[in-house]
C-alpha cells in the first residue's frame, strides 16, 4: 500500500468535516457549524482543507486570505450564507500512530473501527507510546485512545511488539460492553 491508498482511506472517513454555513458579519467572515451552532471566525481556519458548496457541487480547495479559497489555479470567494465544510484535524499523536502502523495493521485498524461506526476522526485522546521510544532495538508497550462518535464512546489499547516480527493487537472495548480484539503478525 502506497501514501496515497492511505491517504484516500483516511480521506473519506466518516464525519471527516464539520459543516455549516459562513456570514460576513461587521467584516469579518464567520462561520456557524450546523451541528453544535458554535460560531467561529473563518480565519482561523486559514491555510485549511475546505470544500464549498456551489452548483450542487463540493469544489475542494484550501482556505486562504479574506474569505477566499485556493481551488487548484484560480480563487474563489465566499459568499454570504454559502455552505462549507472545513476538514477536521486528526491529534497529531493519533496521526503520529497511523504513520508507525504497518499497511496490513493499518487497514485492519480502520476498518474495524468502520464497521463499529467510527471514524478516525471520532478520536478525541490519543497516547502513543511508540514516539518516546529507541526503535533501533525493537520495542513493545502499549498506546491509549479514546474514540467518541457522539453515539458510543470506544476505549482502545494498542499492544504492540516489533522485534523481529511486528505484532500489532488492538482491543477495542464499547461503553455497551461490546469487545472486539483484532491481531496483525508480520
Amino acid at each position: 500500500m502506497n501514501r496515497q491508498q492511505r491517504s484516500n482511506l483516511i480521506e473519506f472517513q466518516p464525519r471527516a468535516f464539520n459543516t455549516g454555513t459562513v456570514e460576513y458579519i461587521n467584516s469579518q467572515w464567520v462561520f456557524f457549524d450546523e451541528e453544535t451552532e458554535e460560531a467561529a471566525l473563518v480565519d482561523e481556519f486559514i491555510h485549511q482543507e475546505v470544500e464549498v458548496q456551489r452548483n450542487n457541487k463540493w469544489c475542494k480547495g484550501f482556505l486562504v486570505d479574506n474569505g477566499c479559497i485556493q481551488t487548484g489555479g484560480e480563487q474563489i470567494t465566499l459568499q454570504d450564507q454559502e455552505m462549507i465544510r472545513i476538514r477536521k484535524q486528526l491529534i497529531y499523536s493519533f496521526e503520529r500512530l497511523l504513520d508507525e502502523l504497518n499497511d496490513e495493521a493499518f487497514v485492519q485498524f480502520i476498518n474495524t473501527l468502520n464497521s463499529l461506526n467510527f471514524s478516525i476522526y471520532d478520536c478525541i485522546y490519543c497516547y502513543n507510546h511508540l514516539t518516546f521510544l529507541d526503535h533501533e532495538k525493537g520495542v513493545s508497550g502499549v498506546n491509549f485512545l479514546i474514540l467518541d462518535n457522539e453515539e458510543f464512546i470506544c476505549s482502545v489499547q494498542h499492544h504492540f511488539d516489533y522485534f523481529e516480527t511486528q505484532n500489532d493487537r488492538f482491543e477495542l472495548t464499547l461503553n455497551n460492553g461490546k469487545r472486539t480484539v483484532i491481531e496483525r503478525i508480520s
